[in-house]
């Protein structure tokens, strides 16, 4: 781990957060993170082995980046990747002050005054700077076309709510962090996991000397990522010239079948029938066992089914974010599930790291960065629960709720790093658990706001959350031999830097721009309004069965002595839940057990819809392959495979950089194009 490497890996990660909000909000480009597979880092990495770093040798062997050097660049960027884009920053701000509009917009807000109910320092303050605080936020302070200074931006609005969401997420971040490091021994060296995202960046890397890797030098690769570069740039160049070019359709039509099933039909399956091919979901599909690509192709077919038959007979399973409703106790279940079989198959190490945690000296060789990882992950998670208490949220509810949120991130990341579906959002959150198990009589709308809240921060979209981000650093760190504990310690500096750059940067421009010109709907409409919604039609609720006062004046044990379960929800989560567990007991004890638990992870989200069915088209190829090829065909096919990834990220990352140069020359919005669309 040498001083250039960590010193690169951090201006990356600080040039990343800096420029992410302007790329995403104002230029309205392609998102520069976007999921677990961001383009900017594994298509930069593939143009700086190609092209930089050849040149570097040239230079002298000393100046060019051998790969434990990139690794750790790599590295580093990938533990700052939660903090600028969908994972925090485009709702952070928006999520802080844009409630007091809604208060003053909304009838039913102003009637149950829905900002009192809300801790003050969970939110930013509206009256600063002469009330410039809000109405500067949503119109904008930019005068014509001469943009503000940070001087500009009433800071003092910022300082209490910054100064409690900032400390509370960063603690979080980092107690997972050191659970990262607990199990990465575990799922990389132990269970042998996949992690086919890291092992692709990992076949791109220079050798100890800087020369080309091996994949790099292989015909095969280039056919292929070469092939499906020109077929992005080809459609990228139709966006510009839409009379001149034909695009190269990745899109079929398959919806006139759609009318002949309409179980499928009632149960939301349009876009399995209008299905997009993804080059890259193939390329890891075919390095995955066939169990688990078949699972993640087939799992959106037999859900989306599945909730056309219940709603054939008038039961309906889906509703708003942050409520309780039956699809998300259907993921519940399935993270329950998952998270218990991987406590199950990993006791014997976690049990061994937890006597070593706090009996120093009891377990001799024992893997010392995996001890400090859980001796941080305690502490920060206790922390965690005592920042929550200081706003309002009982200590025993906080600490459901964190062991919630932890089983959340777990599960999240388990799926990412073994099956490499990197564009994941279940439908799942801790405080919806909560309140579906004790009732709102037993919690009350103040506490239940709190953690729909928080949810609203820390889990509203995980498809950038911090854990798997993580996970793909610790295993790209060591593919190549870097101390993993090391790389852990140098990814929290990286996050830190994150905060402090992305916070001011994305504050800037959505005072420079305003906030509803700076942001779209699910930023500045949805995020900021529906943990408070939930929390309004409670309040409501309460006040009608003449309960709310009762419901305010229980606090600690007392709330589990009247619990008012939601039993749709329950029963939800139990059938779920068994079946999940089913397959995981299967799979573990039966070698040609078909089907892998994820397929009740993913189940029928957008995600699975859209990948869902590259994930098939990727099993049935490797299939065929294996039956008319063997093992010898499978191998020589493997450059190939690593071509269209690479080909999928050229394509995404190279639009980015014309765009940007076309808006610094001629100060004009780009036009907008991404590979993850049709």
């Amino acid at each position: 781990m040498t001083l250039r490497a960590i010193i690169l890996g951090l201006v990356c990660a600080a040039v990343l957060n800096g420029f992410c909000y302007f790329n995403d909000m104002v230029l309205r480009q392609t998102f520069l993170v976007g999921s677990y597979l961001p383009l900017p880092v594994y298509g930069g990495l593939l143009l700086f082995v190609v092209l930089v770093n050849p040149l570097l040798v040239r230079i002298g062997k000393q100046w060019g980046f051998r790969g434990r050097e990139l690794a750790v660049v790599v590295a580093l960027v990938l533990s700052a990747c939660y903090v600028p884009g969908r994972g925090l920053m485009h709702y952070f701000l928006t999520f802080q002050m844009l409630p007091h509009h809604y208060q003053q917009t909304t009838p039913g807000w102003q009637k149950a005054d829905a900002i009192s109910m809300a801790p003050k320092r969970m939110l930013a303050d509206p009256e600063a700077g002469g009330g410039e605080a809000l109405s500067g936020y949503i119109q904008g302070l930019k005068e014509g076309s001469k943009n503000i200074s940070f001087a500009d931006i009433p800071w003092e609005a910022w300082t209490s709510s910054l100064g409690f969401w900032i400390p509370l997420l960063l603690t979080f971040s980092i107690g997972i962090t050191g659970l990262a490091l607990v199990v990465h021994r575990q799922w990389s060296d132990h269970e042998h996991l996949a992690y086919p995202i890291a092992t692709f960046a990992d076949s791109l890397f220079s050798d100890s000397e800087g020369r080309l890797a091996a994949v790099l030098r292989n015909r095969a690769f280039w056919y292929a990522a070469m092939a499906v570069f020109t077929i992005h740039m080809i459609n990228y160049a139709q966006t510009w010239w839409p009379d001149v070019l034909i695009p190269f359709r990745r899109s079929f039509d398959f919806g006139p079948i759609l009318s002949y099933f309409p179980t499928w039909g009632r149960g939301g399956a349009w876009m399995l029938f209008h299905p997009t091919v993804y080059f890259c979901v193939i390329g890891f599909a075919y390095f995955l066992s066939t169990d688990v690509s078949l699972s993640l192709g087939i799992a959106p077919f037999l859900y989306t089914f599945v909730v056309g038959w219940l709603l054939g007979y008038g039961v309906r399973v889906g509703g708003p974010h942050l409520s309780m409703k039956m699809e998300s106790f259907f993921h519940t279940g399935a993270f329950a599930a998952m998270f218990l079989t991987l406590l199950y198959t990993g006791r014997h190490y976690y049990l061994s790291t937890l006597k070593r945690c706090f009996r120093p000296r009891g377990v001799e060789g024992w893997d010392s960065h995996a001890v400090w990882g859980m001796r941080v992950f305690f502490v920060c998670m206790a922390s965690f629960v005592i920042q929550l208490e200081w706003v309002g949220l009982d200590w025993q509810l906080g600490v459901l709720y964190t062991i919630g949120a932890v089983m959340i991130f777990v599960v999240t990341s388990r799926v990412v790093v073994e099956t490499g579906a990197f564009f994941i959002h279940p439908w799942i959150y801790p405080c919806a658990m909560v309140w579906a198990v004790l009732g709102s009589q037993s919690l009350g709308p103040e506490t239940l706001l709190i953690m729909l809240m928080v949810s609203s921060l820390l889990l509203i979209d995980p498809r950038e959350a911090v854990m798997p981000f993580v996970q793909h650093a610790l295993k790209i760190a060591d593919l190549q031999k870097v101390s993993v504990g090391k790389t852990a310690g140098a990814g929290v500096v990286a996050l830190i830097v994150a905060f402090a750059v992305a916070t001011p940067v994305s504050l800037y421009w959505q005072y420079n721009e305003g906030a509803f010109v700076a942001s779209d709907g699910w930023c500045n409409r949805a995020v900021p309004t529906m943990g408070i919604h939930q929390a309004v039609d409670v309040k409501y609720k309460l006040e009608a069965q003449g309960t709310l006062e009762q419901a305010r004046s229980v606090s600690g044990w007392s709330r589990f002595l009247d619990l008012s379960p939601n039993v749709p929800c329950l029963i939800s989560f139990g059938v779920v839940f068994a079946l999940a567990l089913l397959c995981s007991l299967g799979r573990l004890h039966f070698p040609k057990w078909p089907i892998h638990p994820v397929l009740f992870i993913v189940l029928g989200t957008f995600q699975s819809k859209m990948l869902g069915p590259s994930f098939l088209l990727g099993w049935l190829i490797k299939c065929m392959v294996n039956k008319y090829g063997g093992a010898t065909l499978y191998q020589k096919l493997k450059p190939l495979m690593i071509g269209l990834i690479a080909g999928e990220m050229l394509g995404g990352v190279v639009p980015m950089a014309i765009g940007f140069i076309y808006y610094l020359c001629t100060g004009e919005t780009p036009k907008s194009f991404s590979v993850f669309r049709g």
